[in-house]
């Protein structure tokens, strides 16, 4: 028998005939089996069983595949109405060629879709048939897709999770998501994770994208797949929403993290009425009387009692750009104003006591420096002693004040102006700087020694967080600063350096007379405009309205020195300044719809901040919250009481830990009232005056 060898060029990313497919002249070539699979057409699939049993063949075999895909996947992306006639007659030839299960799970091989399985492209293609029909027929529920189109930060491509729970789920199909939990075949482990370590609901956390609709569907999605874990997971199991990925976040730190801020809602304030689901609550009403509802928020994962709290992710994370209103979402907002009134504003008066003791030894050992040349020995002398002890006290603060914003921020230069104004990072380089200077007798130390004291004169403004009102004006003026100011002075910049090169060029001196020159060898010459320094500090005079219109003698073109004169204060003292003004009232009609949130921000940096300051022992004991029995399965659960007024929800439809209202709780001295007994008071108050005014109207 001869062999006839033939060699065929196949185009990279096309599928053409393979070399092995020129070798026998039959029926059914893969070009024919995937023509039929694509039109739905069983018609021309007749006897092809025949013909693979006759050569040997299968429908997984070289032949028949190509970068994995086979003649199912063909025919699954090809669905009309749900439906492809070929698709039950490719599954009943595979099962009689006996490779039924690697048919049904073959997946690609590519880069781009590597991993995919015919499962997967069902539920893409929203069929939930032949998702019944795959997995009956043995498909793989925890296959991963793990191509490139399918990696989170993909710029074309779709995260879901890899897993086929996970894409059912993220394509809102609930139908699918059930029967891959719960059906008679093989049920979907929902505790499995992709190459992230994320879970099913880790993957719904991603995709929220903070719309109505995609939130709507997100929450009964996230609902479903959680409740119906719970029911099958077994005694003593973990949670599922306490499943963390590599990055040792839970779904809820997840969506804290990420900004999600309509999914993170929900979650923290989730109430199931449902005796079988009300162990998944996080939010449980205590007790209600009319409008007011005193709530029990659960304080896992989000209070700082645990490594990487919400609350130190959202408060840290500069990250998130909606962290602002994230933090106005109770029961954060309430945490954070309790925390204050219970310890951070006393520590807060007392750093700002010391600081200003600080300040003022560093003043009078600045306002008292020696003359002459550096370092100064210690006389003998009360006041010589007490300029060095000052001396110290300063440097040390410094170092101090170094290593701890060192540590806390990064060295960046976007921030360099938050570091000037909020904190003493600069300062105390500066004051570090002039140390070292002075230690090598430069006198030269003086220069970052006069600087450091005026920014630390300047980082007093950070105790203005202490005051709503003087914290919001602060806020404004950072962001003037970092708005308006520093682009007027870009563009001032290149003014005010383009006209003093101009004016300079122009100008010439004339030589100077030898004979004139030894006579009046020591007569001091006033600077000209022929100095690029002299001219431009001349040209910032006109700026300010400050100018001198005297001018040199020298100007060969004195009509070119007018026109450049005149533009440059057209453009700088006429156009930029005015400008500057316009722009810097927009910026606080603007910012001033914000300020406030901005100036929670930064307070709820300071609170955790000194909370972080303080030893563990303390931090325990000043621990918000309570221990709360609230008969669920789970048992005792760290609470933190809220209370709200809810002009919606009424008594008749929540679910409630107490048929009647408590007697309110006070310390065995009746003079001692909690900050929240006093708001729940205030609202108890606010609705009284509400009912009367209704009876009057009536």
């Amino acid at each position: 028998m001869t062999k006839q060898c033939v060699v065929v060029v196949v185009p990279h990313g096309r599928e053409e005939f393979s070399a092995v497919e020129h070798a026998f002249s039959g029926k059914f070539t893969r070009s024919k089996v995937f023509e039929a699979a694509s039109r739905g057409d069983p018609g021309p699939l007749s006897g092809l069983q025949d013909f693979l049993k006759l050569h040997h063949l299968k429908l997984t075999s070289p032949e028949y595949i190509g970068n994995g895909k086979t003649a199912l996947l063909k025919a699954l992306l090809n669905l009309n109405d749900g439906k492809n006639d070929t698709i039950q007659v490719l599954l009943d030839t595979s099962e009689k060629s006996g490779d039924l299960k690697e048919f049904v799970n073959a997946a690609y091989n590519d880069e781009h879709f590597k991993g995919q399985t015919a499962l997967h492209v069902a539920i893409e293609r929203r069929s939930f048939d032949q998702v019944k029909l795959l997995v009956e027929k043995g498909a793989d529920v925890q296959a991963k897709a793990n191509g490139a189109f399918f990696r989170l930060n993909s710029k074309r491509g779709f995260y879901f999770g890899e897993l086929p729970l996970s894409l059912a789920a993220c394509t809102n199909q609930l139908e699918v998501v059930s029967f891959l939990m719960e059906n008679q075949y093989r049920c979907a482990d929902s505790r499995d994770h992709d190459s992230l370590g994320n879970t099913v609901l880790h993957a719904l956390v991603v995709i929220a994208d903070n719309t109505v609709e995609n939130t709507e569907f997100i929450v009964r999605m996230y609902d479903e797949v959680l409740i119906r874990d719970t029911r099958l997971a077994l005694k003593g199991e973990v949670s599922l929403e306490a499943i963390e990925n590599k990055h040792g976040l839970t779904p809820l730190k997840l969506a804290a993290k990420l900004g999600k801020i309509g999914l993170f809602r929900y979650l923290v304030q989730r109430e199931f009425t449902d005796e079988e689901t009300k162990g998944l609550s996080r939010k449980f009403t205590d007790w209600i009387y009319g409008p007011i509802h005193s709530s029990l928020y659960d304080m896992t994962s989000i209070d700082t009692s645990e490594e990487n709290s919400v609350l130190e992710i959202i408060v840290f994370g500069n990250a998130i750009q909606n962290r602002q209103e994230m933090l106005q979402v109770e029961p954060l907002h309430s945490l954070l104003e309790e925390k204050w009134e219970r310890f951070a504003q006393k520590f807060f008066l007392v750093n700002f006591l010391v600081y200003l003791v600080y300040l003022g030894i560093f003043t009078t050992v600045a306002f008292y420096r020696k003359e002459g040349q550096p370092p100064f020995p210690v006389e003998n002398t009360p006041l010589d002693w007490f300029r060095c002890i000052g001396e110290l006290v300063s440097v040390l603060g410094a170092v101090y004040f170094f290593i701890k914003d060192l540590g806390d921020n990064p060295v960046n230069v976007t921030f360099l102006f938050c570091w000037i104004v909020s904190d003493s990072f600069l300062q105390a380089s500066l004051l570090l700087v002039c140390t070292v200077l002075y230690a090598f007798g430069w006198r030269a130390y003086v220069g970052p020694l006069v600087l450091s004291l005026a920014l630390a004169w300047i980082n007093l403004l950070y105790f203005t967080r202490g005051s709503k009102r003087m914290g919001m004006y602060n806020v404004m003026i950072q962001r003037i600063i970092l708005s308006d100011i520093i682009c007027f002075l870009f563009v001032y910049v290149v003014f005010l350096f383009g006209f003093s090169a101009a004016v300079v060029a122009l100008i010439e001196e004339n030589p100077p007379d030898h004979a004139q020159s030894r006579s009046r060898a020591f007569v001091c010459r006033k600077p000209t405009y022929n100095n690029i320094r002299f001219t431009a500090l001349e040209l910032f005079k006109f700026t300010i309205g400050m100018g001198d219109l005297e001018f040199t003698d020298n100007v060969q073109y004195i009509e070119v020195f007018y026109i450049l004169l005149i533009s440059y204060i057209v453009l700088t003292y006429i156009l930029l300044l005015n400008m500057l003004i316009a722009l810097m009232s927009d910026t606080v009609e603007r910012v001033s719809r914000e300020s406030e949130s901005i100036w929670r921000l930064q307070r709820s940096l300071t609170i955790l901040d000194l909370e972080r300051a303080l030893p563990r022992c303390l931090r325990d004991r000043l621990q918000s919250g309570m221990m709360k029995t609230l008969c669920l399965p789970t048992g005792n659960r760290t609470c933190f009481r809220v209370e709200e007024v809810n002009w919606k929800k009424w008594r008749s439809n929540l679910g409630i830990l107490k048929e009647e209202e408590p007697e309110l709780e006070m310390e065995p001295n009746i003079l001692m009232i909690s900050p929240r007994q006093k708001r729940m008071d205030s609202l108890t108050n606010l609705w009284f005056e509400q009912f009367k005014i209704n009876q009057l109207k009536e």
